[in-house]
């Protein structure tokens, strides 16, 4: 999973591709590098870490040309280093190709290239593509590409230059995002939309299947077995600045900032108040067809599982229909019982996660509708789920998810409370209880945010700390996998969540003198077993840190440190209690030192297997 840009047109493409590059490096970080058309013909540079190494190569000797290619690379194979970065060149160094996905069968197509002749410099799949495309070439590129796209298996999106045909630039998707810019007297490539948004607002977003030929007047489409697409240009309407830090330190907590915003932007016009019910217009099921189903499942990956595992709560009990969550990367492999009454819900922050698009495609195999909720409209996602509700968080950039994680937790509230409004499997005077929570929530979490000295504190105090578990019931344990999470991710920490009603059934054995517990307790039904059980682990040494709702005065009594989250509909809780937990990760990492939006080994969107 990596982040690819490419340019032609009047300017200098170096400096475009860094730019391009700094937007997409959210994707990966491993390593960096372009390749440009100059007056000595085609030139590469890359560096192994961040990009600001690659930056230090060219400002000691640029690259000076009008069309180029870029790369940020999230290791796939090969470890991150100068060699294993992209672009790679055959051995002829008159071919360049930059590549994001996996090519499953380079081993074959690298041993029929070894044994006529070609020369292997890295461990990579990637430098497969451009010694095989070298190898078909007969004077036109796209046929070359075309050719050798036929022989390559697995998932890519492809920037491709060569030194024959210094004017042109060939994109490829199959399976991997990839979007061509607009522009006048030059034209782009990126992963995202980002990368080019500050050279044009025009875009073509590629499907699966499909390729273009830029050059820096002309942008063909064509399928890859060469026949021309006429499509009309999406035109992007949202502003450079939302991919900004606007003053923030980190785009972390700038994103945990902006999530009353994105509740109240993804919760828009969904909302019939007058009439205490839920719009859901891009939902094309009828009611015939919400009343045949019979089962739901949920997939999804990371954070957007956790999200599932409280849409699974929501959906069961606000519609009472049996409700399965699956991890995507094992959906498939199990055999899953789908059926046409089975409803699957698919989701992705990206749009674009290759295990969740590779379930959604076995369900449609096997009959069942699909809703997709996901973060970027035209996603591979948005665009083959029958059903899309679009989370409106606007761009995530740090790695973390934060305010997509809550606004995918908005999504199922949403579709829950949809789905028993057609059912009828809930009152109305609930329904209207329930919607009117969720209206409140934004002000809510800006109460929360007010309050983030307090939630410092703690978090530098479990800095000190190796290891430290959460724990909670029902929703609050949906709730702690996710806080967990998060702080695994960004600092470090080992944290394990667990059900607090299983601690006595082997994990109690963890807990020893001073370690840290999390414990959530926002469940009322929940909440005195939830206390037996830290009293459990208070009276084997644990230092206790409970989260609460307003107005309880039991819970202190139990642990040593609590946070209060405003009172709401124990329904909604999630949507509160999550945003402390992301706080504490945050200002534990902070803590420690790391590096917030870029953790180590992880990318933001992961688009391969």
């Amino acid at each position: 999973m990596c982040g690819i840009v490419g340019y032609v047109g009047k300017r200098n493409s170096q400096n475009i591709l860094i730019d391009g590059l700094k937007k997409l490096e959210y994707r990966g970080y491993d390593s960096a590098g372009v390749a440009v058309y100059t007056k000595d013909g085609l030139q590469i540079k890359k560096s192994k870490g961040r990009l600001a190494n690659l930056e230090s190569k060219l400002d000691e000797a640029p690259l000076e040309g009008n069309i180029g290619i870029g790369h940020t690379r999230w290791a796939t194979h090969g470890k991150p280093s100068d060699v294993n970065s992209h672009p790679h060149t055959d051995n002829s160094s008159k071919f360049s190709v930059v590549h994001n996905g996996i090519i499953e069968n380079y081993m074959q197509l690298k041993e029929e290239l070894t044994a006529k002749g070609h020369v292997f410099v890295s461990e990579t799949d990637t430098e497969v593509i451009s010694h095989l495309i070298a190898s078909l070439y007969e004077g036109d590129i796209v046929k070359a590409v075309q050719k050798a796209v036929t022989r390559m298996r697995g998932a890519f999106a492809l920037g491709v230059l060569t030194e024959y045909e210094p004017e042109k630039l060939v994109a490829v998707r199959l399976s991997s995002p990839l979007i061509i810019g607009v522009g006048e007297g030059e034209n782009f490539i990126g992963s995202d939309i980002p990368a080019i948004l500050e050279y044009t607002r025009n875009v073509y977003i590629l499907n699966d299947g499909e390729m273009a030929l830029l050059t820096k007047d002309d942008v063909t489409l064509m399928t890859l077995e060469g026949n021309f697409i006429s499509r009309e240009l999406f035109h992007v309407d949202w502003d450079i600045v939302t991919a900004e830090k606007a003053g923030f330190d980190h785009f972390m907590l700038k994103e945990i900032y902006e999530q009353p915003k994105a509740y109240r932007d993804t919760m828009g016009a969904r909302i019939d108040a007058a009439a205490s019910k839920v719009v859901l217009p891009e939902i094309g099921m009828t009611p015939e067809q919400i009343r045949s189903i019979r089962q739901v499942h949920i997939v999804a990956c990371g954070t957007a599982y956790h999200a599932g595992l409280v849409g699974k709560s929501v959906i069961e009990h606000l519609a009472r229909i049996p409700v399965e969550t699956d991890v995507a990367s094992e959906y498939r492999y199990r055999s899953p019982i789908i059926t046409p009454e089975t409803l699957v819900i698919v989701v992705s922050q990206s749009g674009e996660t290759a295990d969740t698009l590779a379930a959604l495609r076995e369900a449609k195999r096997c009959g069942a509708r699909v809703v997709a909720i996901t973060n970027v409209v035209g996603s591979s996602v948005a665009r083959e789920a029958d059903d899309v509700i679009v989370t409106w968080a606007g761009p995530e950039i740090a790695v973390a998810s934060t305010k997509a994680y809550t606004s995918q937790l908005i999504g199922f509230y949403l579709f829950g409370l949809y789905l028993a409004q057609t059912l009828g499997t809930a009152e109305a005077t609930y329904i209207e209880e329930v919607l009117r929570g969720l209206q409140e929530l934004p002000e809510k979490v800006e109460r929360i945010l007010e309050q983030s000295e307090a939630i410092k504190e703690v978090a530098e105090q479990i800095s000190t700390h190796h290891s430290l578990f959460f724990i909670g019931r029902g929703l609050d344990y949906a709730v702690a996998l996710e806080g967990s999470l998060k702080l695994k991710e960004i600092s470090y920490i080992h944290s394990e969540a667990y059900a607090a009603g299983e601690l006595k059934h082997g994990t109690l054995a963890l807990i020893e003198e001073g370690i840290p517990v999390i414990a959530l307790a926002t469940q009322d039904a929940l909440f005195e077993k939830t206390v037996s059980n830290i009293k459990e682990v208070k009276a084997r040494g644990a230092q206790v840190f409970g989260i609460h709702m307003e107005g309880d005065t039991e819970l202190a009594k139990a642990v040593d440190e609590v946070f209060a989250i405003p009172q709401t509909h124990p329904l909604l809780a999630p949507a509160l209690t999550v945003v402390p937990l992301q706080l504490l990760s945050y200002y534990a990492s902070l803590a420690l030192g790391h590096d917030v939006d870029k953790p180590r080994n992880l990318a933001k969107s992961v688009t391969v297997e």
